[in-house]
C-alpha cells in the first residue's frame, strides 16, 4: 500500500519514526504502508487509488497521475472543495485529467483524529460504478470503518464540501459563547441551505440525510478537531482572515468554498442567509454583531426543506 507524499523530507521522517509527525502525530502507520515522492510507483498496478490532497493542487496532482493510469483503474476522491473557475468538483478532475475507467469521491463524518486512534465510524463511497463502490467497500472496512455505498457522487461530493462553510459559522458561534439551542438551529439550518443549494445543482435532496451530509455536518460542526471549526473560533476572538490563517498554519478548505459558493448562488438566485453572513464577517470586514442582528431578522420560511407545502 503506497502513500505519496510531495515532500521527500517528509517521506524520510515518516519512514524513519513511522507515523506522519506533522499532521498526524503519536498513531503509528500499519506496516504495510510505505511512503514515497515516486508518483509513477504510488499509482502503478494499484486496485484503488485515491486522492485527497487540497483543493488548490487537486488538478495539478491529478495531471502528474494521469501518466501512469490506465482504464482499469478506479480512482475515488477524498478531498472537500471545489474548484472555482467554472465550478468544478474534483472528482470531475479526475475524469477530465485522466483516462481511468471509474471515478468515484468518499466523504462522511471521518475526523482524521479519532479514526486514527481507531474510533468508530463510517462514510459513503458514491459513484455510478457500482463496481467502484464495491471494491472500496471490500479494501476499506475495517473493524471500526464502515463504508456504505451511494449513486449520487454529485451530492456526496456538494455535501462534503459545503459543510465546511458551516463548519467555520459554528466554529465561530462556539467562539462567542453561545448556548446549545443556538448551535442546535445553526447545524440544522445548515443542513436546509445547503441541501437546498445542491438541489438546485441537480442533486438527490436525500443524500443530504445520510453519512455525507447530516452525519459530516453534525462532526464538523461540533467538533474543534476541525480545521474549519478552528478558524471560526479565531475569527470570533476578533482575528483577521489572514491572523487566523496564520494561527492556525493552513487555509481551511472551507474559505475558499465559502467564495465559490458566494458567487454560484448569487448567479442562481438559492436563498443561503448563513453563507451570505459568513462571507461579510470574512471578506468584507463586517462587525459579527452586526450580522447577526441581520440574520435573525431575515426572512422566516418554512422549517424543512422540501417537505409538502402548507395548504
Amino acid at each position: 500500500m503506497a502513500l505519496w507524499m510531495r515532500d521527500e523530507s517528509q517521506v524520510q521522517d515518516t519512514l524513519t519514526h513511522r507515523e506522519n509527525r506533522r499532521y498526524l502525530p503519536g498513531h503509528q502507520l500499519n506496516e504495510r504502508v510505505i511512503p514515497t515522492t515516486d508518483i509513477a510507483w504510488a499509482a502503478t498496478g494499484r486496485k484503488l487509488i485515491i486522492v485527497t490532497v487540497p483543493s488548490a493542487s487537486f488538478r495539478a496532482v491529478t495531471r502528474s497521475l494521469a501518466p501512469h493510469v490506465t482504464e482499469s483503474d478506479m480512482i475515488v476522491s477524498g478531498t472537500k472543495g471545489i474548484e472555482g473557475d467554472g465550478f468544478v468538483l474534483m472528482s470531475q478532475i479526475i475524469a477530465a485529467e485522466t483516462n481511468c475507467g471509474a471515478v468515484g469521491a468518499i466523504s462522511g463524518p471521518n475526523l482524521a483524529e479519532e479514526m486514527a486512534a481507531g474510533h468508530y465510524t463510517g462514510t459513503v463511497v458514491a459513484s455510478e460504478s457500482a463496481q467502484l463502490c464495491e471494491r472500496a467497500q471490500t479494501l476499506l472496512h475495517s473493524e471500526t470503518f464502515r463504508v456504505y455505498a451511494s449513486s449520487d457522487p454529485f451530492g456526496v461530493e456538494l455535501a462534503g464540501s459545503l459543510k465546511n462553510i458551516y463548519a467555520i459559522v459554528c466554529g465561530l458561534a462556539a467562539g462567542l459563547k453561545v448556548g446549545q439551542n443556538t448551535v442546535s438551529m445553526l447545524v440544522t439550518r445548515s443542513l436546509a441551505e445547503m441541501s437546498r443549494f445542491a438541489v438546485s445543482m441537480g442533486a438527490d435532496p436525500f443524500t443530504f440525510l445520510g453519512l455525507a451530509g447530516v452525519g459530516d455536518l453534525m462532526a464538523t460542526c461540533t467538533s474543534p478537531l476541525s480545521r474549519n471549526f478552528q478558524l471560526g473560533a479565531k475569527l470570533a476572538e476578533g482575528n483577521t482572515l489572514d491572523e487566523s490563517v496564520q494561527a492556525l498554519g493552513k487555509l481551511a478548505e472551507g474559505v475558499n468554498t465559502l467564495r465559490v459558493v458566494k458567487a454560484k448562488s448569487d448567479e442562481l438566485g438559492v436563498y443561503m442567509p448563513l453563507v451570505n453572513a459568513l462571507y461579510a464577517v470574512v471578506f468584507e470586514d463586517q462587525p459579527i454583531t452586526t450580522v447577526i442582528g441581520s440574520l435573525m431578522g431575515s426572512e422566516q420560511g418554512n422549517d424543512v426543506e422540501f417537505a409538502r407545502p402548507m395548504a
